[in-house]
């Protein structure tokens, strides 16, 4: 059983605290920390926690909690994590790690100087649908993967915070981003090196100075391509979806929204229907269990199994780091309006790995480009000649 410090009483440190409280039974929430009194009170009774805080150090520093989970916004995440590692806590922080690489890189330098655990609280990477979609890939399913999107849209976050950039780092790229990119990572392959992006953002409807949408392209050193798009403009509740193109198949996901629970009301649902949900009457798609949809359960359960056993979690803080570098070089290329190396100066993976194209042997003397079943019965090749490069066409015999 391991006892823990959450610190952040907001909707991400409900998410935590009720799946902690569920999720293998044995591991609890000891010490709450909140930046107002009332709301340290309220969510400590509420959740059934011992003992609350308004001072971090002392919350994370509680002589009975052997773990401690930041839930804090962006701008607390470095000074909570550095506190933790100092104490020799095991630490989990939610997405993104920091407002940027730097910051980043000093939580990673920090908890690995300290030898103490550490997890990147990446939910959605863990959802039941991508950990199968992952396992899939891993087992050849998919043959080489060429291309990933990752799609999260929705009206806008729910705390003031978010939408200020000095408080969390960014607009709607470094809020849902950082999901997307991940997400990526996990498809193409996380040994794998990202090398440069592309990325368009602007601010569309609110009145604030950072983005509200995004679309980016994230290029691999083996040639993969991640796309993501993320939007605090989208109306109806919020969307979540993943596509994975391979050599040999094809993955599409729909996590949120269109989950095939639809319902239609004309006087409302009478409770919550779903996070970031705009209305309660005509066509609502609740969720059957919003923890286990949007990867809590697993993510935690990997978490603390990780912790037991002595190994090493699925999301580390290095992966955090990895997705902080590609957003800041995301920042750089909205302003260039052009492709912009990611600087990566920590990098454990594949060294130089290149972009090889797919060939198939038709014969000696052909490459097979297409194989097609036409509408007449007959099977038609389209062929690449060895010697000459010549595409040509030829029916099956």
């Amino acid at each position: 059983m391991h006892k823990i410090t959450m610190l952040g009483t907001g909707l991400i440190g409900m998410f935590y605290t009720k799946t902690l409280h569920g999720q293998r039974s044995q591991d609890k929430v000891q010490v709450v920390y909140s930046r107002t009194e009332e709301r340290a009170k309220k969510f400590a009774q509420e959740w059934s926690i011992p003992r609350w805080s308004m001072d971090m150090e002392k919350a994370i520093k509680d002589p009975e909690a052997d773990v401690v989970v930041i839930g804090l916004p962006n701008n607390l995440h470095q000074e909570a994590a550095l506190i933790a590692a100092d104490a020799g806590k095991a630490v989990l922080c939610t997405k993104p790690l920091g407002r940027n690489a730097a910051e980043a890189k000093a939580m990673l330098r920090a908890v690995e100087r300290a030898g103490v655990f550490n997890g990147y609280l990446e939910d959605l990477a863990y959802t039941p649908k991508t950990l199968k979609s992952i396992e899939s890939i891993k087992n050849g399913a998919l043959g080489k993967v060429l291309w990933t999107r990752s799609r999260e849209t929705h009206p806008g976050p729910h705390s003031d915070w978010f939408w200020d950039p000095e408080q969390s780092g960014g607009g709607v790229i470094i809020d849902m981003g950082c999901h997307c990119i991940e997400i990526g990572r996990n498809f193409v392959g996380k040994d794998i090196k990202p090398v440069e992006v592309m990325c368009w953002a602007d601010t569309q409807v609110h009145p604030i100075e950072a983005e509200d949408h995004a679309i980016g392209l994230v290029r691999y050193e083996n040639g993969a391509i991640g796309q993501f798009e993320v939007s605090w403009t989208f109306r109806g509740g919020m969307d979540v979806r993943d596509e994975i193109s391979g050599t040999d198949g094809t993955i599409w996901l729909d996590h949120f929204l269109r989950t095939g629970f639809e319902m239609f009301t004309s006087v409302g649902r009478g409770g919550y229907v779903a996070e970031k949900a705009e209305g309660e009457t005509g066509w609502l798609f609740p969720v059957g269990d919003e923890v286990h949809e949007l990867g809590y359960m697993h993510m935690f359960t990997n978490m603390f199994d990780a912790m037991d056993n002595n190994i090493g979690p699925m999301e580390t803080f290095y992966d955090g780091y990895i997705v902080n570098a590609i957003m800041d070089a995301c920042y750089c290329s909205i302003k260039s309006k052009r492709w912009e190396q990611i600087d990566l100066e920590v990098w454990r993976g594949i060294e130089k790995t290149t972009a090889e194209s797919i060939k198939k042997d038709y014969n000696e003397r052909f490459l097979l480009i297409k194989e097609e079943k036409m509408s007449d019965g007959q099977t038609k090749l389209i062929l690449k000649d060895k010697e000459t490069g010549k595409v040509i066409q030829k029916i099956k015999e």
